[in-house]
């Protein structure tokens, strides 16, 4: 199979190649950083699976699940996996949603890694199992929460927002029975652990 990677990192794209290598299951593997040519590249060299980090640092705006999401709009039978050091639940819904066939950690073993990508290539999906179901948080309550995390108060977050005190309050509330907890602290560090809230 042949494999492209986007990601920032240099170094981590090396030791890849490095690592894939070894493996008969790999045809080809190539990485680039050039996102604003990465559509002529997919169409002139195009791989049977392209690997994307979420966090792509200064290449582009847009983070990988964006970027993902483009793409697949303009090549709806590309297969695309997200390979990332975030593995969060929030990131991990948002690519399933979006149509991304999997959704693996750079921890992972070079060995794992050719196996998960050979059943994707074959048409199957690879996504952790959950081990806890937390309801989705909405639009609005992810835009609460993140204010909360930065140390915003409730009169602000509602002129911010554009509703009243008791609306934000109403938002907490939904948030913390959606993430199971108590307080504020609780909420917001629940938040940073499923990826509601951007890494800090």
């Amino acid at each position: 199979m042949k494999i492209l990677l986007l990601d920032d990192h240099t170094l981590f794209a090396a030791s890849l190649s490095i690592a894939l290598s070894d493996f008969p299951e790999v045809e080809h593997f190539y990485s680039t950083k050039d996102v604003e040519h990465l559509n002529t590249l997919l169409l002139i060299q195009p791989p049977d699976i392209l690997l994307v980090d979420i966090n792509l640092g200064r290449l582009t705006e847009e983070d990988g699940l964006v970027l993902a999401k483009r793409l697949l709009g303009q090549f709806p039978n590309l297969k695309i996996v997200i390979l990332s050091g975030y593995d969060l639940p929030a990131y991990r819904k948002e690519a399933k949603k979006i149509g991304v066939r999997g959704f693996i950690s750079k921890d992972v073993k070079p060995e794992e890694l050719v196996r998960l990508l050979h059943s994707v290539q074959k048409g199957s999906t690879c996504f952790p199992k959950e081990h806890s179901v937390i309801e989705d948080l909405t639009e609005t309550e992810k835009q609460v929460l993140t204010l909360v995390a930065a140390g915003i108060k409730r009169k602000e977050i509602a002129a911010r927002l554009f509703m009243s005190e008791r609306t934000v309050s109403n938002h907490l509330q939904h948030i913390f029975e959606k993430l199971q907890v108590n307080s504020a602290v609780e909420a917001v560090t629940k938040g940073l652990q499923s990826g509601y809230i951007p890494p800090l």
